[in-house]
């Protein structure tokens, strides 16, 4: 059943503050898929501190040039940590990138690296390790639950690089603190 979370593609799932699991304490989640058979999304607020994406580089043999842009590594989700995805502007596409919305694509090869690497990649990119992924009807659970928030997709937001904040400023779009949030569970 979907009818909690339709229409999640290109939405942001925000971790609430009672969320246990600690994978995934407040984060920020960008929806990339979500159908009849599961979901599939990319924490957005979490950066691998411990990899340098010149090292990446240098590991995949893609030679960086003076046009390479800065790229900082997110820990996308707890699923396939070791492949990579990009999330980035709709100006760059190829055969296997997935149109998210009118504004985001997904690619998961190296070619875009390469493209990134010599400077003609995407004007705005975010390369993520991993991603969060839900079977058929658990995402639908666990919001009912209380677990999650969604708000509109947001690509300035999703592409800036105020990481400490992103969860607040995130939540802070459907118009609230996130100080008015319950750390506590319960039901009406």
């Amino acid at each position: 059943m979907q009818s909690s979370a339709s229409g999640l593609t290109g939405q942001f799932l925000i971790a609430m503050p009672t969320m246990l699991d600690p994978r995934f304490a407040h984060t920020v989640v960008y929806m990339c898929t979500y159908n009849n058979t599961g979901a599939m999304g990319l924490i957005v607020n979490r950066l691998y501190s411990a990899i340098d994406a010149r090292a990446l580089f240098d590991q995949l043999n893609i030679t960086p040039t003076e046009a390479t842009p800065p790229l900082r590594i997110h820990y996308g989700g707890p699923v396939e940590t070791g492949r990579g995805f990009i999330l980035h502007s709709n100006d760059y596409q190829q055969d296997t990138t997935m149109k998210i919305d009118s504004d985001i694509s997904l690619t998961a090869t190296l070619d875009i690296l390469q493209a990134i690497a010599e400077g003609r990649g995407p004007a705005q990119a975010m390369l993520a390790l991993g991603y969060a992924g839900w079977g058929a009807g658990q995402l639908d659970m666990e919001m009912q639950a209380g677990g999650w928030l969604t708000a509109p997709g947001d690509s300035a937001l999703l592409f800036d690089h105020e990481i400490e904040t992103k969860w607040e400023r995130t939540i802070q779009k459907l118009g609230f603190s996130p100080g008015l949030l319950s750390t506590e569970m319960g039901h009406a």
